[in-house]
């Protein structure tokens, strides 16, 4: 009987001593954190992001701070060569664009900031292509679209960027389409990717190169008057005998659609913070599913499906 009792003692104080040990771990912990700039639930933070994709980027944004009312994401929309610049910056906190960080950039911010950055490919989209409702053509091959940016296509249409240099739609145009070729010199230079959609809903003589994000989600209200204002020209498939597509959720999944591209985050935070908390975030079930329903391809949560497409009458 003694010897039950002293084991149920001694259990008593094991139990005891463990619960001691947690509790101070928790206060070690809550102290370190109290210490911390910003936590993934409070603090502010300033993140660089491509133009393109601002109106998803908005969105996740605006949910991530409703669903945390204590923290604030400031995202300053830039061009993308803009945005790489800000690898070396301090003050950012995380990059949003179309590419990973490179090596040389990778050691300015090791050796310059002392962190380890961290990106990973979140959603995928496209760089869709636009023209005037009057305009007659709106099936191209990509041997004519190249035509087009070169100046060479035997009708005149003038292409129409988001800037001539520096945005990720014409890096994509040259690395991916030109191939290194050059830029017709009677390119437009518009302010902002709205800048182009208002441009060719004004002229019949030119062609809008613009991220699908503005112009791809047919259910959001402000993208169905930029639908309203162009047409969106459907491009030869990568698919023997695949026809003409559009920039849909399901052509740019497949890769059917020709002029498909990343959305990337690059993380500049060597400990666990608000930056930690939106990557987190946009990688995991709520931010995959804003890029799904922002007829994006959510590229880390993949059993989302892909959503039907609503055309208005």
């Amino acid at each position: 009987m003694k010897r039950l009792q002293r084991k149920r003692i001694s259990s008593l104080f094991f139990l005891i001593a463990c619960l001691l040990i947690i509790l101070s771990a928790c206060k070690s912990y809550k102290e370190k954190e109290d210490k911390l700039p910003d936590t993934p639930y409070r603090g502010t933070i300033i993140v660089s992001a491509d133009e393109s994709f601002k109106p998803v980027v908005d969105e996740l944004a605006q949910v991530y701070e409703s669903n945390r009312p204590k923290t604030h994401i400031k995202v300053y929309y830039k061009p993308e060569a803009e945005c790489f610049k800000d690898f070396g910056v301090d003050s950012v906190r995380m990059v949003i664009a179309t590419r990973r960080n490179n090596a040389d950039e990778k050691s300015l911010m090791v050796d310059s900031l002392g962190v380890s950055p961290q990106s990973l490919v979140v959603a995928r989209d496209a760089v869709a292509v636009i023209v005037n409702p009057e305009a007659p053509d709106s099936l191209f091959t990509m041997s004519d679209i190249r035509d087009i940016l070169t100046g060479r296509f035997k009708k005149n249409l003038i292409p129409v960027f988001d800037g001539i240099k520096a945005t990720s739609t014409v890096r994509f145009i040259i690395d991916s389409v030109l191939h290194g070729d050059s830029l017709t010199p009677k390119a437009v230079a518009a302010r902002s990717s709205e800048g182009v959609i208002e441009y060719v809903s004004q002229q019949k003589d030119v062609i809008g190169f613009i991220g699908v994000s503005w112009i791809g989600n047919p259910e959001d209200a402000e993208q169905l008057s930029f639908l309203k204002k162009v047409r969106v020209v459907s491009l030869q498939s990568t698919y023997p005998d695949g026809g003409f597509v559009k920039a849909y959720q399901q052509n740019i999944y497949t890769k059917s659609y020709p002029m498909v591209r990343d959305l990337v985050y690059t993380l500049k935070e060597n400990y666990q913070g608000l930056g930690y908390g939106f990557a987190g975030f946009m990688s995991g079930e709520i931010g995959q599913l804003i890029f799904r329903r922002a007829y994006l391809v959510p590229q880390v949560l993949k059993n989302f499906g892909l959503r039907p497409i609503r055309l208005k009458k």
